[in-house]
């Protein structure tokens, strides 16, 4: 089985990284590979409503000029998504939400190709503003077909500098246990 994450963050190894790191701190102690791509540095476009996704249906964007249709095909292969990313202005960073879009718009185009695989949302956010970001994941997630695992509290952390979210105990414990309750259900799910 195998997990893989989107860091939406500009700032590569960030708060948002840490926190996918602590998830997979738990889904590798049950056997789950883990993989992160992250978007800092990437020149990612949204969608430009060509529909070419419907016409083609070869589970890609027609837009082929940076990562995505990398970043599709690497969620096609696994068993389960985590989108990440830091609040900006109450939602997703830009770079996330065309992830979003495009591949959303693929996967419809190509009969809900994310169905029934787990997916998960983590916010890093400096102070508020973060649940709408986490209910942008999530509605990507719904819309897909996929099932989405709970944790103890909404999947964030605080802080603004580089590892303040390390200080945040109640936030590194919800990453935890978002890990543990991501294997379990993944586990499940191949029964």
């Amino acid at each position: 089985m195998k997990v893989i994450a989107f860091n939406g963050s500009a700032r590569k190894d960030g708060n948002t990284a840490i926190m996918v790191k602590q998830v997979f701190g738990e889904l590798e102690k049950e056997g789950i590979e883990t993989e992160m791509i992250q978007f800092s540095g990437q020149n990612i476009r949204g969608c430009i409503a060509c529909y070419k996704c419907f016409e083609n249906k070869d589970q890609r964007c027609a837009v082929k000029t940076d990562i995505v249709n990398g970043c599709i095909e690497k969620m096609l292969e696994a068993d389960g998504i985590i989108l990440a990313s830091p609040t900006y202005f109450a939602d997703v960073s830009a770079e996330l939400k065309a992830l979003i879009d495009r591949a959303g718009l693929v996967a419809k185009a190509n009969e809900e190709m994310f169905a029934r695989k787990v997916g998960a949302a983590v916010v890093a956010v400096r102070r508020g503003g973060a649940i709408h970001a986490y209910d942008s994941m999530n509605h990507f997630f719904l819309i897909s077909g996929m099932i989405i695992p709970g944790s103890c509290y909404w999947n964030m952390s605080f802080g603004l500098e580089k590892g303040e979210v390390e200080k945040d105990q109640e936030g590194l414990r919800t990453m935890q246990t978002l890990g543990q309750n991501m294997a379990w259900l993944l586990k499940k799910i191949r029964a």
